[in-house]
């Protein structure tokens, strides 16, 4: 049992705080405690002396010592509350040695050349002539060491000095000045085409969407007063089936950097991977070639195409927007009523620079009234994904995006935590995936603008 000397007692009463708590325990505990132990001493001898004389102690001995026990167990939590008192002193005595340590470093600074004493200044101005003769010395020797001792010191000198702690060195002190770590990663700016404001988004909890479509049409016929009526035969309907399409992204990390990383790296990974896949379901949207993947609006075979006028520009030969002019009146009124044109941001600044055979430009600002700027009076959208000018290439879409292009959600982005098949490597594999699908459904309703003659 630890025991109390007056010093001690005296200590926590000097304590405020949690400490001054602690002493009023002590206070409380320790005259009953003393009182205990001192019947435990006894009762104790006497339990000895019965075994001696006896052979076995009374059992009426026995249990006052059990008693007595209970009694002393119960200062126990005071007393173990006082070690804690006890270490924290040590600590704090350990710290004082420590800061007394470096005082005593910093004054034996302090005694070093470089103080303002007449003495210490001519000391170190001496040192550093030695240093200077000595280095004209080893230069015009090639690089020996100087022969007079008081050179032969200042260098010795020197060198102790380039061996100080400093932070330019891991091992002399950098190590112990670390960088800051800013929470916060930089990435540049990728670049998605937001094909999904254009076209129309179906959803379907099966492998594939079915859509029928008109396929033909009958004729309506003039007849007479009581003349003859034939069948007027021609509509027909068909199937468009939309499959969907798998994509996934597949990535390992030890599960070391994901337990150490500053950075909550599973969420990183989920981040990056959506705005991979949005990236790609905008690339196959507009130029996808149906196999693996959606089909794109500009290499659908049916949407029709309209010249520009010259073999490299959307300008024509006049460098006036004609070919763009003729391009939006070849497709069918009804679709104008909702049609976007589709250009990339370099495509657009050409469009910026042309005029109408009126001498008009076609781009006009809206946003001052509220409303969207305009190509020719219809909106635009930038769509990275769209080629820029060059010869033979489509930089240029325009239509009702909505009624010719259906895009099909059929399972958003699932995100598999697999930590067993690379566990041997100390890896832990993800694996996302989503499925869409996607196709021109209505080609009549766009058509693209072609850098042509």
């Amino acid at each position: 049992m630890h025991m109390l000397n007056r010093h001690q007692r005296r200590t926590l009463e000097r304590k405020d705080g949690g400490a001054a708590s602690l002493a009023a325990e002590v206070k409380k505990v320790v005259d009953p405690m003393m009182t205990a132990f001192e019947e435990f001493k006894k009762a104790n001898d006497q339990r000895l002396k019965e075994i001696e004389s006896k052979g076995a102690a009374d059992p009426l001995t026995l249990d006052k010592i059990a008693k007595i026990e209970k009694d002393l167990a119960k200062a126990e939590d005071v007393n173990q509350k006082l070690v804690a008192v006890e270490q924290a002193e040590k600590k704090q005595a350990d710290l004082v040695k420590e800061l007394q340590d470096q005082l005593d470093a910093l004054e034996l600074k302090l005694k070093r050349p470089g103080n303002n004493t007449p003495e210490a200044k001519a000391a170190l101005k001496a040192h550093h002539d030695s240093w200077a003769r000595g280095m004209l010395t080893s230069i015009a020797t090639g690089g020996g060491m100087p022969t007079a001792d008081n050179q032969r010191k200042a260098f010795d000198r020197v060198m102790a000095e380039a061996k100080a702690l400093g932070i330019s060195n891991d091992t002399t002190g950098g190590y112990l000045a670390p960088v800051e770590l800013v929470r916060e990663i930089i990435k540049g700016v990728t670049e998605i085409s937001p094909v999904r404001q254009l076209v129309r988004v179906r959803s379907t909890v099966n492998k594939a969407l079915n859509v029928p479509k008109r396929t033909g049409q009958f004729a309506a016929q003039w007849v007479a007063d009581q003349g003859t009526r034939s069948e007027t035969d021609g509509l027909r309907y068909g199937m468009i089936e939309i499959p969907t399409h798998e994509m996934y992204a597949l990535v390992d990390i030890s599960h070391q950097n994901l337990e150490d990383s500053a950075f909550d790296l599973e969420a990183e990974i989920r981040a990056e991977t959506d705005e991979q896949f949005a990236l790609a379901e905008g690339t196959a949207v507009v130029s996808g070639n149906g196999v693996g993947k959606p089909e794109g609006w500009m290499t659908n075979a049916d949407v029709g195409n309209t010249v520009s006028g010259t073999a490299a520009t959307i300008a024509d030969s006049t460098g006036q927007a004609n070919g763009l002019l003729t391009l939006k009146h070849a497709i069918k009124t009804a679709y104008t009523r909702n049609a976007s044109w589709a250009l990339n941001r370099t495509t657009l600044g050409s469009v910026r620079k042309l005029k109408d055979g009126q001498n008009n430009y076609i781009w006009m600002p809206g946003l001052a009234q509220g409303k969207p700027n305009t190509i020719d009076g219809d909106p635009y959208v930038e769509v990275p994904d769209m080629p820029s000018e060059g010869a033979n290439t489509y930089p240029i879409a325009y239509g009702d995006f909505m009624r010719a292009y259906t895009l099909v959600d059929r399972l958003n982005m699932v995100a598999l935590r697999d930590p067993y098949t690379q566990a041997t490597s100390g890896n832990i594999r993800f694996l996302m995936y989503r499925r869409i699908g996607g196709q021109v459904m209505l080609a009549e309703a766009i058509r693209k603008l072609k850098c042509s003659t």
